[in-house]
């Protein structure tokens, strides 16, 4: 399970501040002078969540469009957002639609391009037999929530089952806590946290995907610098459409180049980590339903982005006056094939 780094003030303006510096770099190579350096930063360890990136570096869709990428691993306290926005990488992810929401509100000069994960793999996990059959029935059961996620997907939970901020037990990223006590409910990624318990725990969880209840956030977010759109939209299209194919191949075709890379850039994966996670990819739909069923993989629409705002907007974490359409931008994705 990652841990979500959002953007804030002091570090908006550390961003900005590398980003003047950074102004006079190129983005890449002049046309005709060889292929553009794009260095991409991920938001956590080499995983299957990145799976359609690693697979188009290794079967070289990247490649085949002009661009020499370099994937960047994340993990714990890897600001993607402040790394594109100081011109550290050229383009990043973003995890959740959140991050992609404080930046247009703080002005950082970063938007989302696609989204290639239609749904957002939040869950929360409850016991097998404490009576848990819907979100409904968490109501008054203590929540094990992530600092992030308490000003996240919560806001969200709060709003549309009564959940109450009393519910909110500290979320450290151990599971212990959940398997000590069978009245609590824990945050967890459904590629994640569900299989480790079934692994080393024994337990069967019951597992809720948020997005199916829905919770209506993108996640697995492109990010792209201002500068980089204004000065190479081609780039960024190229970008996307090298990964899409990376996903169609990654989750429908032979995953296996893509796996090779995220063992060897993440040690410590597991090839029966891989497996599961992305089976669940495919089950759940995570990558290709939604608006990718209909205008390709990480197709992003005015009306879902709309949606998202006005739940947190009413809510009162963004104004309701902010100008929440300079978080993205649309236009980088292909329409899905027929």
């Amino acid at each position: 399970m990652r841990a979500s780094v959002f953007a804030t003030p002091g570090l908006v303006l550390m961003a900005l501040a590398l980003l003047a510096s950074a102004c006079s770099k190129p983005a890449g190579p002049a046309a005709g002078s060889g292929p553009t350096a794009i260095r991409f930063a991920t938001d956590w360890r080499a995983e299957a969540e990145q799976g359609g990136y690693y697979e188009a570096l290794a079967n070289g869709e990247y490649e085949k469009r002009g661009l020499k990428v370099t994937i960047v691993p994340g993990g714990p306290g890897v600001n993607v957002p402040q790394l594109v926005a100081s011109g550290a990488v050229e383009m990043g992810v973003g995890s959740n639609s959140f991050i992609v929401m404080n930046l247009a509100a703080e002005h950082v000069p970063v938007k989302a391009v696609a989204a290639f994960m239609q749904k957002d793999p939040q869950v929360l996990i409850a016991h097998p037999d404490a009576g848990i059959k819907s979100l409904t029935d968490m109501k008054g059961h203590p929540i094990l929530l992530s600092d992030a996620s308490v000003t996240a997907f919560w806001v969200w939970l709060k709003a549309k089952y009564g959940f109450t901020n009393d519910q909110v037990r500290k979320y450290t990223f151990n599971n212990a806590p959940f398997l000590a006590d069978k009245r609590l409910v824990q945050q967890g990624y459904l590629t994640s946290e569900p299989y480790t318990l079934e692994k080393e725990a024994h337990l069967k969880p019951a597992v809720f995907l948020l997005a199916d209840e829905g919770y209506p956030g993108y996640a697995g977010l492109v990010l792209a610098s201002d500068r980089l759109l204004t000065a190479n939209p081609a780039v960024i299209k190229a970008f996307v459409a090298a990964t899409a194919a990376g996903w169609q191949s990654y989750l429908h075709g032979d995953p296996a180049p893509g796996d090779a890379l995220i063992l060897k850039d993440n040690p410590e994966m597991t090839a029966d980590v891989l497996a599961q996670a992305r089976e669940k990819m495919r089950t759940y739909g995570i990558i290709d339903s939604g608006d990718a069923a209909k205008s390709g993989l990480g197709a992003m629409t005015d009306e879902r982005w709309s949606e998202f705002f006005k739940m947190a907007s009413d809510k009162g974490v963004f104004p309701r006056t902010m100008d929440y359409k300079a978080a993205y931008a649309l236009g980088f994705t292909a329409p899905a094939a027929k």
